[in-house]
This record gives structure tokens, sequence and C-alpha cells, in this order.
């Protein structure tokens, strides 16, 4: 089965009724002259770009880092040991300084019998100058769990960031206290979902048949505009041990191999509206978010969940003031759930996937998507980066820059698709690596099978990292980067999985840290030279109308004659969070000229501060 889905197409058939809408829309909107410099579909000539040398370098040794994943490999080979786990980067302490937290599996069906401790997820401080310090013990998430995603926001307004992880079993809620531990409240919260591993993890744990939860990423936002941070969590499939090894999957005709996503049922995702900064409540269904399809045309005929969800990330592509939701699926089509009013001031949502293009590439077949971005790429064109399963190219979706809701498919015409082709693509983000003002891509690499070698030539089970530069030139944006200009340390092969980006050591420009699955964590140092200024903006909002965290503020930019967009994001990627301080790199400016922050809420206020000056941070408080 792993065999087919590497080498053909996966062919999906489409309701009537669905293609139809879909291209009515598309026709309807059609557009009344070119809005991209060339045609997505026509072949062309990549032209030869210059791109700047600036080096990453290897620190994980020197700095502490010493995290190794733990997925729980057996010889049963049950699917969540293929999904690695995520990362996230905050300032836990309030040190000013951002800190580090990988999460982790754990081994099954049995638990060690000799005494030894449980494998945890991994917290890391950072003492400043790139030097960490493993600070789990004690600090409340020093938990057993078979950990996979996870997201940071200030959801109780104190002023601390909390931390939210996703797993296979129940979800864990963790409240951040004075900066210093971290107390479980889950169960108060509501948020742990409904079932967790079987508590007797005996030799019976392969004939466990009822579904266990299947968590993946997840982020938090304000869909509602209150004031408080809501919960979003995608799940995969619909999974347990029995269901996992009921369909026999060979490699050669004899070795198992790993469950792929068509043989099994898909899952819904949840949203938890946060009711009063301490408990949540599951609004799923009823703000629509649950989506489903018939087996059949009969009304007594089964209804599935549609969804195979990966990867999230929110973003407001219409420019509304409402974030909507976009689902990176695996091998059934993509999710755009658009936030619009309900009746009694509610809001909900409407999956729109299919009517605005944001379900499929243009090809009409989906992919096995995995971790997703939104970013703004050029001046006023946005788009959403989804990474996809081995040979594959990325699908990039960029927004109609008229005022309709449509996307279309660019990843030719921005230079994507051949170059991204081969990989394995897992996490993935925009960010301006060298400070020219211009957002570049990186995507972190591993294929699902250690044996994958043996029957496709082109495959290795670990994969370099791709990075991809913006050159700003509209016929070709995104130019691959080598060794030759980046160096050997980033592109070392890694079954790569959760990645994330900070300013680890202060000096102005984005680092990358890298998870691997059943595998140690990198953190790379980025050696650009200060040539470019840059500015750093850290949004706080007033914790009553607005997030203290600020998730979901829009910033526009203003250098000169040139203006950005851009916004403060909770999780992205894959399974993973960034730092929430948004790096704006200034090129040659050294100022800001004019910044406008649109806050998140129900009372959409705005506010500008003027000539910010380049290279260093701005703390900016919503009123203040």
């Amino acid at each position: 089965m792993l065999k087919s889905r590497l080498l053909f197409p996966t062919i999906v058939l489409l309701a009537a009724a669905g293609i139809g809408a879909f291209y009515l829309v598309k026709w309807l909107n059609k557009p009344k002259e070119i809005l991209t410099p060339m045609d997505p579909g026509k072949p062309r000539v990549r032209a030869t770009i210059e791109v700047p040398g600036i080096r990453f370098t290897d620190v994980t040794g020197p700095s502490g880092i010493a995290f190794k994943h733990i997925n729980g490999a057996t010889p049963n080979k049950l699917l969540p040991e293929t999904m690695g786990g995520g990362v996230a980067v905050f300032d836990f302490d309030g040190d000013g300084l951002p800190d580090i937290l990988f999460t982790n599996g754990r081994r099954w069906p049995t638990p060690f019998k000799d005494g030894a401790k449980l494998p945890t997820m991994a917290l890391y401080r950072n003492k400043g100058n790139f030097t960490f310090e493993d600070a789990t013990a004690g600090s409340g998430l020093d938990v057993p769990m078979y950990g996979m995603g996870v997201a940071i926001g200030d959801y109780d307004n104190d002023g601390r960031p909390d931390v939210f992880v996703s797993c296979i079993g129940k979800h864990h809620l963790f409240r951040n206290i004075d900066g210093k531990r971290f107390e479980d409240t889950s169960a108060v919260a509501g948020v742990g979902g409904p079932v967790d591993l079987p508590a007797d993890w005996g030799l019976d744990f392969d004939k466990w048949k009822p579904p266990i939860p299947f968590g993946s990423s997840c982020t938090f936002l304000d869909y509602d505009g209150d004031g408080r941070l809501d919960l979003f969590v995608c799940h995969y499939v619909t999974w347990s041990p029995a269901i996992d090894l009921s369909v026999g999957t060979t490699l050669t005709g004899a070795k198992r191999t790993y469950q792929q996503p068509q043989q099994m049922e898909g899952s819904q995702c949840s949203l938890y509206r946060n009711v009063d900064g301490t408990k949540f409540e599951d609004v799923s269904a009823s703000a629509g978010i649950h989506v489903t399809s018939k087996e059949g045309t009969n009304a007594n005929d089964r209804v599935r969940a549609v969804g195979k969800a990966l990867g999230v990330v929110v973003c407001d592509p219409d420019n509304d003031g409402w974030p909507d939701i976009v689902v990176a699926n695996d091998t059934v089509r993509n999710f755009f759930f658009h936030n619009q009013a309900g009746q009694g001031g509610k809001r909900l949502f409407e999956e729109k996937g299919q009517l605005t293009g944001a379900a499929y590439p243009d090809t009409g077949s989906p992919r096995g998507g995995m971790g997703i971005d939104w970013g703004e790429f050029a001046a006023g064109r946005s788009a959403m980066v989804i990474a996809n399963f081995a040979t594959e190219s990325i699908t990039f979706l960029e927004k109609d820059r008229r005022p309709n809701l449509l996307f279309s498919d660019s990843t030719t015409s921005v230079g994507l698709s051949a170059p991204s082709r081969l990989p394995l693509k897992f996490g993935t983000f925009f960010f301006d690596y060298d400070n020219d003002g211009r957002l570049d891509l990186l995507i972190a690499n591993g294929h699902i099978e250690p044996d994958i070698a043996k029957i496709q030539k082109s495959q290795e089970y670990a994969q370099p990292v791709q990075l991809y530069w913006n050159t700003g030139n509209a016929e070709c944006y995104f130019e691959p980067v080598t060794s030759k200009q980046a160096g050997d340390d980033l592109f070392k092969p890694s079954v790569g999985r959760g990645s994330a980006f900070a300013d680890f050591d202060g000096d102005g420009d984005l680092d990358v840290v890298i998870a691997s699955n059943g595998g140690e964590a990198r953190l790379l140092r980025n050696d650009a030279p200060k040539t470019n200024h840059w500015v750093r903006l850290d949004l706080r909002g007033d914790g009553t109308k607005t997030n203290r965290s600020a998730i979901g503020a829009s910033l526009t930019i203003q250098i000169g004659d040139k203006t950005m967009q851009r916004q403060v994001t909770g999780g992205r990627g894959y399974l993973s969070q960034s730092e929430l301080i948004v790096t704006v790199g200034l090129g040659a400016a050294t100022k800001i000229d004019k910044l406008t922050v649109r806050w998140p809420g129900r009372d959409e206020v705005s506010q500008t501060w003027e000539n910010l000056p380049a290279d260093k941070t701005h703390v900016l408080t919503k009123g203040k």
C-alpha cells in the first residue's frame, strides 16, 4: 500500500455538485486582467539568481540542548510512531529570552519494568549567549504522555504564557504559575478530550479497539473577539492499536510497513471556546467545525468525518478583522473555515475550501498535507504554503489580490514546484532570515518509513532541510539555497518533523530549531552579516478586550514608499509554534516610518506608532 502511494497519484472522486460549485465560483470571479506575472502551468527556465551567503551553524551540543525524541517504535509499526513531535519557542519565565519546549512520545505497549523513568517533554531555559539548561524536572511539564503538537498562549490573561499539548489520548493544558512552574489544568478547563490511552498497559494493548484521540497540530486564537484565547485542535484519523493492526500493509510482501491514511477513517477537529479564563466549552459542532460526508445517497447511509488534519494556521485573508482557520489534511481536501456572524452575536465558521479554491491544488486532487503557514511573500500578495508528501510538490495557494475570497495555485510561477517535489515535507514556515524585508521559506523533511530506500531509490529516511530565499523577482520569487550559501550544517539529513524560529541570542536575526522523529533535535544559529537592519515588535494586549498574547494582531509597516503586512501567529508549521515577537527586516532602512496595529477583538481598535528606530526590540502595549 505504501508503494502504491509513492508511485501512483491518489485518485479521488468528487461529488458533481462540489465540482460544479467550485468551478462556477472560479468562473464568476475570473480576473479581468492577469494578476500573476506568469501562467502557473506554463513551463519555464529558472533564471540564474545570486543567493546571499548566510551560514547557519549547528550549535546544539555547545548550547546544552540534548533532547532526543521517543516515538515508541516496535515491529508492530503503529501509525503514531511515524508522526514525530513538535517544538515551541516562548519566554516562560519572563526574563526576555526565548526558551524551548519539545513534545515527546513514549514507549508501548508496556511500561518499563525495571523502574526506569518514563520519557517526558523537555523544557530548556535560555541563559543567554546561546546556552540553555534543562529545566524540565520539577517544572510540572515532566508528565509522561504521548505528546504531539504544542501551542502557546496566555489563556487566563495573567501575563504569563501557558502551554497546551495535543496527544495520542487525552490532551494536556498547563497553566503558567509565576513563570516558575506549570499546573495541569486540563480537567478543570475541559480540554483533555473524552478518552485516554488505556490505563492498563498490559499485553492486550495491541487488541485495544475503542478509538483513541489522535491529536496533531493545535493553536490558540480569539475567534469570537471577546479578549480571551480559544483553542483549536486538529485530529488526524480514527485510530486504535487494533484498528491499525487490522489492515495488513507490507513493504516487500512480507515485512509490515506503516499504515497509510487512505486505509483509516477520518476524524473531527475540535474548537474550544474560552468561557471565563478558566473553563472552556466544546463548540466544535455548533460553531461549524465538524465536516462530514455521507457514504451514499440514502437517508440511512452512514455519515463519516472527512478530515485527516495535520496542520493548522489562523489568518485573515479577507481582512475583515475576524480570524479564519486553514487546515492541511492528509490525502483529503484541505479546509478553509470562514469566520462569520451568527445569531445573537455569536461567531460561526463555514467550511468554504472548495468554493474558494483552498481545498485542492489546481490538479483538483488532494495531496498529503502536513505543515502549513501563511504570509505576505510580496507587496500586496499573500499565500498559504502547505508541505506535502514525497513526490508531491508544495502547495502554494495565493490569495486573489482583489477583495473576493479566492485562492489560486501559484506553486509553479513562484518557483517552488519542481525543487520541492522529491522530499517528504513536514515542518514549514515563512521567515525573513536575511532581514531584507521579504519572507523566505524553510521546510523540514524526513520520510515515514525507515526502509523506504529498499523500494524507492530516490528516497531516504533521513532527508535534508530545504531553504528558499525570496528573490523579490516576480519571474521567480523563491530560489533554492544550497550548502554553498548556507553551509553544510543546515542541510545535515534528519527525520525532520516540527520546526520553529526565534532570535535566541538577541542579535536581530532569526535562528532555527528542528525536531526529529525518534532522533536528536538540532539548534542552528543564524550567522548573517550585520548589513541589513531590523526591528522586533513585542505586542501585548490589555487582557480585557484583547488577549494578552496579542495573537491575531495585524501589523501594517510603512518604510518610505514600501508597505508590508505581518501578523502575530500562534501555532504554525507542523505540530509547532515559533516565537510570538514579530521580527521585521528593514534592509538598508534605519527606522519604521509608521506602524499601524489592528488589535484582535470586537472593538476593532487600531493604534499607530511612528519613527520606530532600527536594531532594537519595541514593546508595544494596547492603549499605551
